[in-house]
């Protein structure tokens, strides 16, 4: 209690410089537990993550806090935190108060392995964020909202029913179209709720004006932070602080907090844990029902591991039956995928799923394909720039493995020009009988998929036609085990992002052996 009136004395002091908060008020203002009970489990949430317990050896050995009471702890004046916080390039203010002080010292004091923990995992997830929230004009501070949510776990449940890295709740996730059902909720998908909450983020901004209440409007929503207003007769958040929901007050503080510990966190001794985070990694479309433990068997990949790459499957199954989802997979282990698909599919398939879907097992590793019958019509395709043979499967609606073995392709490398044998029921040969003559655009409408207007090339115009003479473009000839990711950091300037949109890919699609990518010098 001395401290915190020494604090308040000094704070009355400093107000009169602008420097200790933007409202003379603030400093007055009570401290709230709830935000700081819910960042603590949060934190200790984070020993339950595979890569974590395999990083720590946590298996069986839970994180104590007192193991640290021996490190040299250092203590800071006010004024120190004043100035630092003051050198953060931000487009808000960052106050400093006893609350935000409070917020610190949790963190700095208090959960500090936890914490460091949270600075690993922040260098596999910032970069992502980052490059997202560039493209939708989002400042680049805002990603630390992520760790006063979620404490960056992406499987974080909050007793509000908000889930994910970015703590969504069920209607505003559907709202910013994440998929959510029984076997699917992508607010647990780092990519896709990372950019449902960019969007979010901004459409507040839009309403306040304001980017401190869009944090606090992040939270409680901006029909409270207008009654909180209404009520208050103000528009600044600390002059509207007692008019939140007590869940909500401390989200500015906290998040200043945060600001400042993921800036100064060397200052105060701590150190990024080093998280086995998979970084090589590729996505693989699963075009049928699969079970993660399918995978975990068949390839050898330690289920947990699958799991936490894979978090939006909340019960282990991909439904690729109703539509195309991405799974994503250890780097190593994408050759063995693509060679051992099918047998993938059919492994325990009894035990995972109804009898009813049951089909033969493969007598060896090797692929056994089906053999076109009487019922089966053979048609070819000319293969375009830019095509895949993911893009080609999906198009005739035909397995991979199927169209690999018919045109006798073991690497999936596939060249412009080259004619590819495809057999489909006679049933469906009318409709598909137009797919070789169809531009880009019509082809990916076929399976759903809209590409923007202006970023797709125009039917039979080759990239080179397009890109060739450009001295602002080259080229990037995609190799076995190649991502998105790995490929923009080769170009400096270059973003996953910029990639997928100059060459018109989708989170959802995938790159192949072979595939040229088109790349921003």
């Amino acid at each position: 209690m001395h401290t915190y009136k020494i604090v308040a004395k000094l704070s009355l002091i400093l107000s009169c410089t602008g420097l200790y908060a933007n409202s003379t008020d603030s400093s007055y203002i009570d401290i709230d537990d709830t935000v700081e009970s819910n960042l603590s489990e949060n934190l200790d949430s984070l020993v339950n993550l595979w890569h974590v317990q395999q990083a720590f050896q946590l298996d069986t050995v839970e994180f104590n806090d007192s193991l640290v009471a021996d490190m040299a702890i250092p203590n800071f004046s006010d004024s120190v935190y004043i100035d630092r916080l003051s050198r953060i390039p931000a487009a808000m203010d960052l106050t400093y108060n006893k609350i935000v002080k409070r917020y610190i010292e949790v963190y700095t004091k208090e959960r500090r392995e936890k914490v460091e923990l949270m600075l690993g995992l922040a260098d596999y997830y910032f970069p992502v964020f980052d490059d997202i929230f560039d493209y939708y004009g989002v400042p680049n501070e805002l990603k630390y909202m992520s760790i006063i949510e979620s404490a960056l776990n992406p499987n974080a449940y909050s007793r509000a029913k908000a889930v994910g890295l970015w703590q969504f709740m069920y209607g505003t996730g559907k709202l910013y179209g994440l998929t959510i059902n029984s076997l699917v909720d992508e607010r647990r998908d780092p990519i896709k709720s990372t950019h449902a909450a960019a969007r979010f983020s901004k459409d507040l901004y839009n309403m306040f004006g304001d980017w401190q209440l869009v944090i606090a409007a992040y939270n409680c929503g901006p029909g409270n932070v207008r009654k909180a207003m209404r009520r208050s007769g103000k528009t600044n958040y600390w002059d509207i602080y007692y008019y939140l929901p007590r869940e909500t007050r401390g989200h500015v503080p906290a998040f200043i907090a945060a600001t400042y510990v993921m800036n100064y966190y060397a200052e105060h001794n701590l150190k990024p844990g080093q998280i086995e985070m998979p970084l090589a990694k590729d996505t693989i479309m699963v075009t049928q029902k699969l079970h993660l433990k399918q995978v975990a068997e068949v390839l050898g990949i330690p289920l947990q591991q699958l799991k936490d790459m894979n978090p939006q499957y909340t019960h282990d199954i991909v439904p690729g039956n109703e539509k195309p989802y991405a799974l994503t997979i250890p780097e190593s282990a994408v050759g063995d995928y693509i060679s051992l698909e099918d047998s993938i599919y059919q492994y325990k398939n009894s035990v995972f799923f109804s009898p009813a879907n049951i089909q033969p097992m493969p007598t060896s590793n090797s692929y056994v394909p089906k053999a076109p019958g009487d019922n089966y019509a053979k048609v070819h395709y000319t293969v375009k720039p830019g095509d895949n043979l993911g893009f080609i499967a999906d198009w005739y609606r035909v397995s991979l493995s199927d169209l690999r073995h018919w045109n006798n392709i073991h690497r999936n490398l596939i060249r412009s020009g080259q004619k590819l044998v495809i057999y489909v029921p006679k049933s469906r040969l009318a409709s598909v009988e137009g797919i070789n003559k169809m531009s880009f655009v019509e082809k990916q409408g076929l399976i759903g998929k809209d590409v923007a207007s202006g970023e797709q090339n125009s039917a039979g115009v080759a990239p080179d036609a397009l890109y060739g003479n450009n001295e602002n473009t080259t080229y990037h000839l995609v190799k076995q085990g190649d991502t998105l990711w790995e490929i923009a950091r080769k170009y400096p300037g270059v973003s996953e992002l910029t990639i997928m949109k100059l060459n018109n890919l989708s989170y959802n699609d995938k790159i192949m052996p072979g595939q040229k990518l088109i790349i921003k010098k």
